[in-house]
C-alpha cells in the first residue's frame, strides 16, 4: 500500500512540522483505502467522579480542527463529558501498523448543529435513539423491543425530530501524537501539543 501523504513514506521526524490535521487525515485516507469497514471507530476515554471510563464511539466529522461525534447527553458517556468537559480518543489501524491518541477540550453542539447529521441517519436509527434510555437500566430486551415500537407508532406518519438530549460532541485537541510500529519495538512516535487552542504546535520525538 503506498502512503498517498508522501510516496515513499518517510519517516515521522520527516513530518514535524506538518500541522497534526493534515497529518491525521492522510493518514485517515490511507487506513480507509487498506482496511475499510470502520475506520473511523475510536476508543473514547473520559473521567467521571474520578473514575476513568472508555469506550468505542464513530468519529462523523474532522474539520481540521476538531473531532466531532454524536450521543444521548443523557447517557454515560454523555454526562461524564457534560461534567467533565475533557476527552481522549484512540484511533487503531492494525492492518496501517499505527495509531492516533488525541487528547484535548470538548463542547456540547447545539441542537441546531446537531440536526442536520440526525437527519442524515437511517429512520431505524432515529426512532432508536427516541426508544432508548441509553445506559439506563432495562428489564429485557423485550422491552427495549416494546419501546421501539411504540415509538414507530408515535411517528408513523411523521419524520421523527431531534431527541432534545441527543447531541454531537466536539473535541478540540491540545496533543496529537503518531505513532508507527517499528521491528523489535523500535516504534515511531511523533507528538504534537500546545498549551491552549489559541496557541501554536509544538513538535517533538519521542522514545518507543
Amino acid at each position: 500500500m503506498t502512503e498517498k501523504f508522501d510516496t515513499p513514506p518517510k519517516l515521522l521526524e520527516h513530518y514535524r512540522d506538518v500541522s497534526p490535521h493534515v497529518l491525521f487525515d492522510a493518514w485517515f485516507t490511507a487506513a480507509a483505502e487498506f482496511e475499510g469497514q470502520d475506520v473511523n471507530a475510536m476508543s473514547l476515554a473520559t473521567v467521571a467522579a474520578g473514575v476513568p471510563q472508555v469506550r468505542t464511539v464513530l468519529l462523523k466529522e474532522h474539520n481540521g480542527q476538531a473531532f466531532v461525534f454524536y450521543t444521548n447527553n443523557e447517557s454515560r458517556k454523555g454526562t461524564a463529558l457534560q461534567a467533565h468537559p475533557q476527552a481522549a480518543l484512540l484511533f487503531f489501524w492494525r492492518g496501517q501498523r499505527r495509531q492516533v491518541l488525541i487528547e484535548g477540550e470538548v463542547e456540547q453542539l447545539s441542537q441546531q448543529a446537531s440536526t442536520p447529521y440526525y437527519q442524515s441517519r437511517p429512520r431505524g436509527s432515529r426512532i432508536a435513539a427516541w426508544a432508548s434510555a441509553q445506559s439506563r437500566p432495562i428489564e429485557s430486551y423485550a422491552l427495549l423491543q416494546q419501546q421501539v415500537a411504540e415509538q414507530e407508532e408515535r411517528f408513523k406518519t411523521t419524520e421523527p425530530p431531534i431527541p432534545p438530549y441527543w447531541r454531537g460532541f466536539s473535541l478540540t485537541p491540545l496533543r496529537i501524537e503518531f505513532w508507527q510500529e517499528g521491528d523489535f519495538r523500535l516504534h515511531q512516535r511523533l507528538a504534537f501539543s500546545r498549551p491552549t487552542v489559541s496557541q501554536a504546535w509544538q513538535s517533538e520525538l519521542l522514545q518507543p
